[in-house]
Order: structure tokens, then sequence, then C-alpha cells
């Protein structure tokens, strides 16, 4: 790839870098968040779930209206609207105006994945499509690593309306460097239209890989949504140790998240099948890492690497299979695979909350583990049916 492509992919990485950070901040100050508004821990995970939902139902709806826009401009129409519902997260007073804002922020997020990626792809060979989606994911991951645990540091050490003000500023720079290092994208020859959305999701075959990225994100988020609490009650950290121990987590995210962009290369499907595997054994041995102090710093390790390394793997799966099947609607997939993400970021959450009001923070694990042993699966099935139809080399 030359330097010019690599510059695009590095400005769209910046602006995931802001979205990746609002999205998973609220992780970190749901003890914060429910003491200022006066709510349980539960009701402020409903923040996370919330906004995972609105990204799924919104996402597809909108980018098959808007699927004729010009790229460019609207990737920078999108960055505008994030930073004006991370403003509004900022000054919300109530929790209804807090959701609100986090539903606009949403839309914004899920249709600027959906977008970027194609853009992504589009700018690379045949056989970089993996690399390409993973740098631009590289900056969801790196928000991990440094976005979240310091937006954490500041609602912890003063307020958390600051660390949303905070993400507002980084959306504006995010919006800068896409109007310097992006080009002018070409519009798409034929307009996606809310049919589309429907012949791709009636697809079986699109509708199993979507299964998948639900299922693979479900298993990762039924545990990460209440990771802090979990450190503080089960492993006997500090609340002040959170954003350092949530650091180490983002690190062993960029690090499994390049990995699969290398694996996504080739075969995304085939690589996936052992992703899950590992990625289910991860969660399972939470069970006896997280309640000893030391060895959670391994558990830690263990969730991250694994937790993202199937992000590239997926979306390049989804634009693989719409390409060969519905290749008129490939924005249009990119948009249901955010959706499908954000489906399990939704569902994983919400089974997480039942499972910590019913049973207990480390049962969650075992939940997200039969979440992502169901991806394993259906991982194995698109593989078969890939190599029946021939529809890969």
């Amino acid at each position: 790839m030359s330097t010019k492509i690599y510059l695009a992919l590095f400005a769209l990485a910046v602006s995931a870098f802001a979205i990746g950070t609002t999205e998973f901040v609220i992780i970190g100050l749901l003890q914060t968040v429910a003491a200022d508004l006066g709510i349980t821990i539960t009701k402020a995970g409903t923040l996370v779930s919330g906004y995972a939902a609105a990204i799924a139902i919104g996402t597809p709806i909108v980018a098959a209206l808007t699927g004729r826009l010009p790229k460019k401009g609207y990737l920078l129409f999108l960055m505008a609207l994030f930073t004006a519902g991370n403003v509004l997260s900022a000054v919300a007073g109530s929790y209804s105006l807090l959701m609100f804002s986090r539903v606009v922020t949403a839309v914004a997020h899920g249709i600027f994945f959906a977008v970027a990626a194609t853009v992504a792809a589009d700018m690379v060979p045949e056989g970089k499509k993996g690399s390409a989606i993973s740098i631009m994911f590289t900056g969801l991951t790196v928000a991990t690593i440094l976005g979240v645990p310091f937006g954490t540091y500041i609602g912890q050490q003063f307020n958390w309306r600051l660390s949303f003000a905070a993400v507002a500023i980084l959306g504006l720079i995010g919006l800068l460097v896409i109007i310097f290092a992006v080009n002018k994208v070409s519009r798409d020859n034929a307009s996606p239209t809310i049919r589309d959305v429907g012949r791709l999701a009636g697809n079986p075959r699109i509708l199993l890989a979507l299964l998948m990225t639900v299922a693979g994100f479900g298993g990762t988020f039924a545990l990460f949504t209440y990771l802090s609490p979990i450190l503080e009650e089960i492993s006997g950290f500090s609340s002040d140790s959170i954003s350092l121990l949530l650091l180490v987590y983002g690190i062993a995210v960029a690090a499994g998240n390049l990995a699969g962009g290398k694996l996504a290369n080739g075969n995304p499907v085939k690589a996936l099948r052992y992703v899950f595997l590992f990625q289910t054994a991860a969660l399972l041995l939470q069970i006896w890492l997280l309640p000893g102090r030391h060895l959670s710093i391994l558990s830690i390790i263990l969730l991250g690497l694994f937790a993202f390394m199937m992000s590239a793997g997926v979306q390049a799966y989804v634009l693989m299979l719409a390409e060969k099947l519905v290749p008129s609607a490939k924005s249009v997939a990119s948009a249901l695979n955010i959706s499908a993400f954000n489906i399990g970021i939704a569902a994983g959450s919400a089974l997480g909350g039942y499972t910590v009001d019913y049973m207990s923070y480390l049962d969650t694990a075992w939940i997200g583990a039969i979440m992502t042993a169901a991806a394993m699966a259906l991982a194995l099935i698109n593989y078969r049916l890939d190599r029946r139809q021939r529809l890969f080399d």
C-alpha cells in the first residue's frame, strides 16, 4: 500500500479512535454515573446496551437511505453529528437526556463505521482488504488502550461529564484530519435501497455470517460490560487502579486486532474458527483467574487479546459474501455487519446485566463462553458451505 493510502487509513483510524472512546468509556464510569444520576448500576448498564441497540437498528436503514451521498462529505457530517452528541452527553442532567444523547451519537457511530469500512476496503487490492479494514479498526482498539483509560481517569478523578467533553474534542480532531487526509471518494454506481436490506437479511448465507458476528461480540460484552466492578469487587483492586488495568487490556486488544487483520487477508472464516475457539477458552478461564489478584492481570491480557481479534475478519467476510451473492448492496452489507456487532454488544451486555442481577459477576464468563462457542460453530458451518458452493479459493 502507498503512503497516500496509509495516510487516508490513518485519518479514518483517528475518527474511529474518538468513536471507540465514547462507546466504551461509559463502562469504566458505570458506578460514577449511576451515583450522580441516582440510578442502579444495571440501569446505568443500559447506556451501553441502549447505545448498541441504536446502532443496530439505525445503521442499515440510514445507510440504505443515504447510500448515494458523496462519501467524504458524508463522513464529515457524521463526525460533526458525533461531536454534537457528545457535547449533549456532557451537559445531560438526567438519565433520559443522557440516553437520548447516546442514541444520537450511536447513529453517527454506526453509519461512520459502515461507510469507512467500504472506503478502506476499496482503497486497496483484493488481497489487502483485511489489513486495510484492520488499520481503520485500529483506531477503535487504540481507543481501548488510551481513550478509555484516560477518559475513565478523568471521570473518576474529576467529573464524568468532562470525559464526554474530551471525546467531543477528539471528534472535532477526527473531522479535521479527514478533511486534509482523505481524498474525494466516488459515489456508488447503484443506489442502495431499503429492499437491499431485506435481500441481504433474507439471504441464508449472509444471515449465517451476521449471526456469527452477533454471537462473537456478544460473548465478549457479557463480561466486559461489567469488567470495572468485577475488578473492584472480585479481584480486589481499588477504583484508582481501573484506568491502568484498562490500559493493559487495551494494549492486548490492539495486538489481537492487528493479528486478526493479517489472518483476514486470506480466507477470513477459515481463521475465525480458531479465533472463536481461543476466545471461548479465554472466557472460561476467567472463572478461575479473576478471583486471584495477580492472576487477574493474566486474565485481562487474555480477554483483550481475543476480544476484537474477530473484527476485521467478520467485516471482510461479510463484504466478500455480499460481493459474490448480492453485489449491488455491498455498502448495505457493511452497515448490516456493524449492526450485527452492536446487536451482539446489546445482547451480551443485557445478558451480563441479567446474570449480575440473578447470579454473580463471575457467571458472566461462562455465559459469554456459550455465545462465542456458538460463533465458532457458525464459523465452521460457513466455512463448509463456502467449500461446498466454491465461493472462494
